[in-house]
């Protein structure tokens, strides 16, 4: 077998106050075990690194394609969706929120099968809990956590509505080369405009999603 192994700096995960993300991570791997999430075999640590021995995923990351594609076909936008959604509520009946679903956090196998990975946002949650962390990348965010008013589960879903739509388009809804300004859009409400040709389905899909 073939692994991947991911070295991390000690001095450096302090320095970048990352020493938190990367004990969530672990604590996450270390429990999961699905077929659509990166599987972490072993951990160990010397003197100055921590060690994360992981399933070795040579496929790239989603973002690749999308980037160089500029948008996928719904059948294959469908494919993709489908394991994403079953790796999210695998998650969720465990009580973890991801929140930080991107084409960045998505490796896909030599199969072409999804492997969700990058835990360190991760958060413990119970369903009827709220957290006020403000954590996710720019455009993935849900407003509820741009506006600090406390989030649960639905936040991955929000997540979602906005990762199935880069991939039939080729770039996030509220998208805008000045960040600030997308987030405007996204705040106030901007009419989500839907992808040339896209299905009624996946209309109702997205409109649900990211509202």
């Amino acid at each position: 077998a073939v692994y991947a192994l991911k070295v991390l700096n000690k001095e450096d995960l302090v320095t970048t106050n990352q020493v938190l993300s990367t004990k969530t991570e672990r604590r996450v791997l270390e429990v999961v075990n699905h077929p659509f999430i990166v599987r972490l075999h072993y951990a160990f640590e010397t003197r100055d690194k921590l060690c994360l021995v992981m399933d070795f995923v040579n496929g790239g990351e989603l973002f690749t394609y999308i980037s160089r594609e500029r948008g996928f076909s719904e059948d294959r936008t469908r494919f993709y969706a489908s394991e994403i959604i079953l790796a999210l509520e695998y998650l969720h009946a465990m009580d973890i929120i991801y929140r930080d679903l991107k084409p960045e956090n998505i490796l896909l196998d030599r199969h072409g099968h999804i492997q969700l990975t990058d835990f360190g946002l991760s958060k413990d949650a119970m369903e009827t809990q709220k957290t006020y962390s403000v954590v996710g990348s720019p455009y993935y965010m849900a407003p509820e956590i741009l506006l600090n008013q406390g989030h649960g589960k639905a936040v991955d879903w929000w997540s979602l509505g906005v990762l199935i739509f880069e991939m039939l388009v080729g770039l996030p809804p509220f998208y805008h080369d000045n960040t600030r300004l997308g987030y405007e859009k996204l705040l106030t409400g901007a009419a989500l405009e839907f992808p040339a040709g896209a299905s009624p389905a996946a209309q109702g899909l997205l409109a649900g999603l990211v509202r």
